[in-house]
């Protein structure tokens, strides 16, 4: 029931928040102390407690990172350092029994905030359920790897808001016993490395990945990467100095070697993306590649729905403005770089017989990077016992004259119902109607998933791989890139390292 001046006292103290077409909205509550200052580069700690009543009615600040490419900024800059901050959509503050989903926003690891209009969880809210968003730390802040401080920072401020979560969502209306998270892209690769983390244990029943990222590093990959952006800030890539360094003065460095990636042979096949920061397969933190993890069945209690969309890799094609420039030297270097043993690039010209140059160029790319570790994570789960769902997009989008087929982060303005700046660039200013009913379908079945375990298709199996087919007619079929399954199926989504040069 959503009532006028609606207060919540939390663990820490209490919060006024408002309400908003329907449903009761708190923004900006801390879930951890600012991880600046003496607790810079430090795991999350508590919240310091208020007096009185703090008003929770604007985001708090994001993260420190730079515009996400061609993307413009949604959210205005501030000096506050309150980076790690929550928000919550309710129906019904009273409830105390309704399902919770977690939303972990994707960026890179790089870009990102809770705060992004595409990211409003009223619709969810309004179905019945409590909708909680979390900002952490990225880039350096949050996944560089430093001496003396704790890998994954921004994986265990996740794990921190999931604390707060169980610790206060009952006063919310919320069931900390009936938690989702789910997330898209670098979210996903959250949600992916949760599934592995001896500390997130218990804090949620279930998970939706979204473009599950294929990408995790060995810790000495990730600090040579550390090295490359010191050096570039002029400081030892030390905890000491790099704690003296403006954190706007390190997404500069971090985005300059960014820039540069292909500088950098001993870094393999990472050297041609776009991110030099993954989540770190430290031993501690993440002891293991999460597709090992769940292989083994570390996480076969929680149900997962996972799925990736058919043309992931021609978003940053197409918005680059490469499409059907690609040549055959930059399609044979990601072959090269990117496609599995046994059969390697020779495999893909089989197995995609007349396709260009600019075909197998986003193939292999979309393959390496979220269509396999997607498929595999499912298939990992699935052999260990797990309860499993896929699915895969396969909706154009509307917007971008075509141009964009059914690419990377489509999925995000057609599960939320709002279209943000990355939505409008897909999908129009106002999307086909035939295009906002599946995406009310897909939020619908996120929403049953969420509630009870069962989002209205058949189990995915390691035989019969039943998947959810999201078109404009919507089905259920055989997992449809059999191609590429065939081609990755040997392949082990481990900890990318150092490769030798020279």
């Amino acid at each position: 029931m959503a009532v006028a001046d609606p207060v919540v006292q939390t663990t820490a103290g209490k919060v006024r928040g408002g309400v908003e077409n329907g449903a009761v909205v708190f923004r900006g509550i801390p879930f951890a102390k600012p991880p600046v200052g003496a607790l810079r580069f430090l795991a999350p700690e508590p919240p310091e407690p208020w007096d009185g009543v703090r008003e929770a009615t604007a985001f708090g600040p994001p993260a420190p990172q730079a515009e996400f490419p061609g993307v413009p900024s949604e959210v205005p800059a501030t000096d506050s350092s309150e980076w790690l901050t929550v928000n919550v959509w309710t129906p019904d503050l009273d409830a105390g029994t309704l399902p919770v989903l977690v939303w972990i926003h994707g960026g890179a690891y790089l870009f990102g905030t809770a705060a992004e209009d595409g990211y409003d969880g009223g619709r969810f809210a309004r179905a019945g359920v409590v909708f909680v968003s979390c900002n952490y730390r990225l880039g350096t802040e949050g996944f560089a790897q430093i001496p003396g401080a704790p890998a994954n920072r921004g994986l265990l401020d996740v794990v921190a808001a999931l604390r707060w979560v169980r610790e206060n969502v009952e006063r919310f209306g919320g069931d900390p016993d009936n938690v989702t998270v789910f997330g898209e892209s670098a979210g996903a690769g959250a949600i992916s490395a949760l599934l592995a983390m001896d500390s997130a244990i218990g804090l949620f029943r279930r998970a939706v990945a979204q473009s599950v990222p294929g990408t995790t590093f060995t810790p000495g990959l990730a600090a040579d990467v550390t090295k490359a952006i010191a050096a570039v800030a002029g400081v030892a890539p030390t905890l000491e100095a790099l704690s003296g360094v403006d954190p706007v003065r390190l997404v500069e460095a971090q985005m300059a070697v960014t820039a540069r990636m292909r500088e950098f042979p001993r870094w393999g096949a990472v050297r041609l993306t776009d991110t030099p920061f993954s989540p770190v397969v430290d031993g501690e933190v993440l002891p293991r590649a999460p597709w090992r993890a769940l292989l083994s069945g570390g996480a076969r209690d929680v149900e997962l729905l996972t799925g990736h969309n058919r043309d992931e890799y021609r978003l940053f094609i197409a918005s680059s403005g490469r499409l059907g420039k690609i040549t055959e030297e930059e399609a044979a270097t990601v072959l090269d770089a990117f496609a599995p043993a046994p059969g390697g690039a020779a495999g893909y010209r089989k197995a995609y017989p007349g396709a260009d140059p600019g075909r197998l160029f986003e193939l292999v790319f979309s393959d390496w990077l979220f269509r396999m570790p997607t498929l595999h994570l499912a298939q990992a789960h699935a052999a260990s016992g797990g309860k499993t769902f896929l699915y895969e997009l396969r909706a154009e989008a509307p917007g971008g004259g075509g141009v964009f087929g059914a690419c990377h982060a489509l999925d995000v303005p057609l599960v939320f119902g709002q279209q943000g700046s990355l939505g409008v660039m897909l999908t129009g200013e106002q999307p086909p109607a035939e295009f906002t009913v599946l995406g009310d379908l897909m939020r619908s079945e996120w929403l049953r998933f969420g509630t009870c375990g069962e989002p209205g298709w058949p189990v995915y199996g390691t035989e019969r791989r039943t998947t959810r087919i999201y078109d404009l007619q919507p089905d259920v079929a055989p997992y449809p890139e059999e191609a590429s399954r065939r081609l990755w199926e040997r392949h082990q989504f481990d900890a990318l390292d150092l490769v030798p040069v020279g």
